[in-house]
Parts: structure tokens; sequence; C-alpha cells
């Protein structure tokens, strides 16, 4: 049977969607993998991510496996540096996922860190969940410890939580900003964020002519990194995924209200 390229029905979505909401992959992986010939629906190859398919009658099969809903998995996994958040790399770096030994359930990343940056991720297989934390109306804050190269003065730390505008002109939302301490030749600040641009901290203090040199995310919402161990991961608990859902919907719901 050919895949079916009609309008969308009741169980109907794109293929890539396919992905993402059965908890196999991100739509942007599950289109890299699409267009790497490996999907298969109703035993015919597919190199279309937006073929349309339906979720109740249509066999999807990626690298041999048929597709099946999976269980809601969440992760919090402390990323070291010289990581990369993908799941493959064409310059064979090493991602999160080698990471995630003994995990054998598909799950994705919540955002990204960049190679330099580690701390606090979150993974997942539940897209609404994902949306949920990732969508700039939630703005759930980002917690991050930042060394930098030089003592920003009062009217600087000032500058970064006002809003500062970026060199390409782009200007940041307010943040909160404190200074922890000082050495003779860096400073320790405290930076949270609620929004999320490319990079967003390093150019904030490169605005300023300054360069950061190390950069940890230490929380999201109301959950800490706590006691967990550089490149190790665990389940978040009941009670931590309750806080994180707390602190994005009533950051969400307060936005659509006032």
């Amino acid at each position: 049977m050919k895949p079916r390229h009609s309008e969308p029905g009741k169980d109907r979505v794109t293929l890539d969607r396919a992905f993402s909401k059965w908890g196999q992959l991100s739509r942007t992986d599950a289109i890299i993998e699409i267009r790497r010939g490996v999907v298969s629906v109703n035993g015919r190859a597919v190199l279309d991510p937006g073929c349309w398919v339906s979720l109740g009658q249509d066999r999807i099969v990626w690298e041999g496996r048929e597709l099946r809903p999976r269980n809601f998995i969440y992760l919090m996994l402390y990323k070291p540096p010289g990581v990369v958040t993908t799941y493959r790399d064409p310059q064979k770096r090493r991602t999160v996922y080698d990471l995630l030994t003994g995990q054998k359930e598909w799950v994705f990343p919540i955002g990204r860190l960049d190679m330099d940056t580690s701390g606090l991720l979150l993974l997942t297989n539940d897209t609404r969940f994902s949306e949920l934390l990732t969508n700039p109306s939630s703005k759930v804050p980002k917690t991050y410890l930042v060394k930098v190269n030089f003592h920003p003065s009062s009217e600087q730390l000032n500058e970064l939580a006002k809003g500062i505008r970026l060199k390409n002109g782009e200007t940041t939302l307010p943040a909160k900003v404190r200074a922890l301490r000082y050495t003779e030749k860096c400073a320790f600040l405290e930076i949270i964020l609620v929004e999320g641009k490319n990079r967003q901290i390093r150019r904030m203090i490169e605005a300023q002519g300054g360069r950061v040199l190390k950069l940890v995310r230490t929380r999201i919402g109301n959950l800490p990194l706590g006691d967990l161990s550089i490149g190790k991961y665990r389940s978040l608990r009941p009670r931590e995924l309750a806080k994180v859902l707390h602190a994005a919907e009533e950051e969400y719901l307060t936005e659509l209200l006032f």
C-alpha cells in the first residue's frame, strides 16, 4: 500500500510529527532520519517528512523497528563540557546519547546547551512537556553560574539585568543578575534567564567586551542540578516533575490571562 498524501483526518499527522507524537524522535531529528532513507510506511521507503500518515492504520518502520507509542520518560542529565546536544554529529564528537548508558527508550533533549556549556539538561519523549518548557510564553527561568574574565561594574550588571543590545541588534529580555564573588582577574555571576536565544549569555557578556570562561546551568524552574554527578543522569521523581510542570504552567497561564 502506498503512503497516503491526502489531507489530515482525526488521527492523521505528517510523518515527522508521528515520530515526535509517539515519543520516538524530535521533529528535527525525525526529518534527518526520514531523508536518510531509513523510514518506510506500509513497506515503502518514504523520503518526504511532510507525507501524511494515519497513526491508527499505517505501519511505520524506522531502521527495521516498527514505531509504537511509548511510555513517557523524564530524565535529568549533568551534561559535561565538550559534549554536543544532538543525536548524530557529523564531526564524530561525543553526544549526550553517549552518556545515556542503559537507557533503551528513545528520549530527546528539551532545548540545547552548546558544546562548551555544562549543567542541567532535561530529556524526555513527551512532546507536550517539551513544548510547554520551550514555549517562549511559558518563561520558565533557567539559572546559570557564569565565570567571566573581568570585573563587571554595577552599571554593567544593571545593563545585563534590564536587557542588553547584542552585537547583531537583538535585545535581551530583563534577567536577574548578581555577582557572587571576585578573584584577582575573574568574576563569578549568577544569571537567571526567561528566554533562550542561541549562546545568549556568551553574547551578553561579549556585548560588554568580556568573555565567558565557564558556564554551568544549575537550575530549570524549581528543579536544581543538586548532587547529580557530572556525566550522569537519572529519572525525575514525581515531585520534581510536578514542580517543573507547575512552574511552566503557572508562567504560561499568567501570560495568557494578564
